[in-house]
């Protein structure tokens, strides 16, 4: 019976072999890989890294897909997991060996998953998405730009973001109304460009993009004054999309500083 694609899911289904190619050549996938792939659905991408010698894990939400590809004989050696992937506890399911997550994943839960995937960094050797090309962009944006902000900050924090290229709606069925992309995202290790304290950069970074076009002095007269952020040698006149992530790391510190323990 032919899949109707689930609006609640997020289901967009990559159909087009040419994007594959391209995804899996990104992906470089080789014998003694786990990867996990995230939202399989009909399986496109599935049998090609299914062929590639690599270890395969999928999460499936939707129990028909997950009961055809569990049916699949291609997919006969390939652990398969119904489940909602922001539930899925990362550790177990990498069994201490490092994983490789992969997927398109629904516009609806892109930002939650990668910030749930990131909280395991340390168990993941890199991550290749298909996302929303607006999405992509925020991600990947430098600073200076119009699209850095939030995302761009927190995600580069932790990762080494690289946008790869971009898919157009023709690819998928149903058509989606958004152009798409590929990103590439690798954990940076822990002693690089680490905040003493990451709930203080996120309360930082948060209250300097709240009101964007407002200068440091302002968005961040709540947790630093001016003379303190002059002091770290960052100018409190500064718009907040003008910093680098290292100079939030040196804000959140100084905030670290004074906060108790």
């Amino acid at each position: 019976m032919k899949h109707r694609p689930r609006k609640r899911f997020g289901q967009n289904f990559l159909v087009d072999s040419s994007v594959i190619d391209r995804i899996v050549d990104a992906i470089s996938p080789q014998p003694g890989d786990h990867l996990v792939e995230v939202g399989p659905g009909q399986g496109a991408l599935t049998r090609q890294l299914a062929g590639s010698g690599a270890q395969l894990t999928l999460i499936e939400i939707d129990r028909d897909l997950s009961a055809a590809l569990a049916a699949d004989p291609a997919l006969s050696e390939v652990r398969l997991i119904n489940a909602d992937v922001l539930k899925v506890n990362w550790q177990d399911l990498a069994r201490g060996r490092p994983i490789r997550l992969v997927g398109n994943l629904p516009y609806n839960i892109s930002t939650p998953l990668l910030f749930h995937a990131l909280a395991s960094a340390d168990l993941i050797t890199d991550m290749h998405f298909m996302l929303q090309q607006e999405v992509v962009q925020r991600m990947a944006a430098p600073p200076g730009s119009k699209a850095f902000g939030r995302l761009s900050v927190m995600l580069q924090y932790r990762c080494r973001v690289e946008s790869l290229f971009r898919v157009p709606p023709g690819a998928f069925r149903p058509v989606p109304k958004v152009d798409s992309a590929v990103v590439r995202l690798r954990p940076r290790s822990a002693d690089q460009c680490q905040a003493r304290n990451e709930a203080l950069l996120d309360q930082v970074v948060s209250a300097a993009f709240a009101q964007r076009r407002k200068t440091l002095r302002n968005s961040l007269r709540s947790l630093l004054s001016a003379d303190q952020i002059t002091q770290l040698d960052i100018d409190p006149s500064a718009r907040p999309e003008t910093l680098e992530v290292t100079d939030f790391v040196t804000l959140a510190d100084a905030l670290a500083d004074q906060s108790p323990d």
